[in-house]
């Protein structure tokens, strides 16, 4: 019989997913993670599919929460940078629930990664504007204050040289596919760092996401002014703040 503090949390990335059983009482996985790559063409029948084989992993019955790269408005995605674009304005809740067979509760990836941090992570207790970025296929970012968030916002997609926008330049995608060394890149970050600085002024910045676990090949070119932190669920917060956001869904 499984535990009501024990929680199936799903991450979904432009480039892989993953999942784990959550205590979401800890943050801590009461099983070992296990991953699968994002299937082609990433349309809502290909994730649902992987959705459901990750359940069955598991032998999961029950909820389950689910980091999604997109805007979600009252259980619709309402974003499509990173996936197929049949994702836009698509109601994902209720298709992907009925798919799999269970109620599914979505949150955007970064914000999942947020909730999970701010909990269990770096951001705990800290008072004021805390940004955490994830620095993978795209940047994703969750923004609280004093600890509450505020959901879905893209700062991967604010406008950066020649008119692109930010991702397209300093995320982990980015570096890979420029063939980026460390001070290129890391330097590149850091003016990307620089502006969100500029104009939020926060109180700490975290970094997450898959790269996170290279941070100490690239800290030393990060010189903004301002408290700057690894994550320290690294990429492992956006599952489990899946799960915590499933809980509280639930009202548990």
């Amino acid at each position: 019989m499984q535990s009501s503090d024990h929680q199936l949390g799903i991450d979904v990335g432009g480039t892989g997913m993953k999942a784990a059983i959550v205590n979401t009482f800890t943050g801590q996985f009461v099983t070992e993670k296990y991953k699968m790559g994002t299937p082609e063409p990433k349309d809502p029948e290909a994730i649902s599919g992987a959705i459901k084989q990750l359940m069955d992993h598991f032998e999961w019955q029950g909820p389950i929460g689910c980091g999604f790269p997109a805007i979600i408005r009252r259980g619709k995605t309402a974003s499509a940078a990173n996936i197929n674009r049949a994702w836009l304005n698509f109601p994902a809740e209720e298709y992907i629930s009925e798919r799999v067979g269970q109620q599914c509760f979505l949150v955007n990836d970064a914000d999942a990664a947020g909730i999970a941090e701010m909990a269990f992570g770096q951001g705990r207790g800290v008072d004021g504007t805390v940004i955490l970025l994830t620095l993978g296929t795209g940047i994703g970012s969750g923004i609280f204050v004093d600890g509450k968030l505020v959901p879905n916002t893209e700062m991967g997609h604010l406008k950066w040289h020649n008119f692109e926008i930010a991702e397209h330049h300093v995320s982990n995608r980015a570096r890979e596919r420029h063939d980026l060394d460390w001070r290129t890149w890391g330097t590149a970050l850091n003016e990307y760092l620089e502006h969100i600085n500029f104009l939020f002024s926060p109180a700490m910045i975290i970094l997450g996401g898959g790269v996170s676990k290279k941070f100490d090949l690239y800290e030393e070119y990060l010189t903004v002014d301002t408290v700057l932190k690894r994550a320290s669920l690294m990429n492992n917060a956006g599952i489990t703040g899946a799960a915590m956001h499933a809980r509280t869904c639930l009202g548990h």
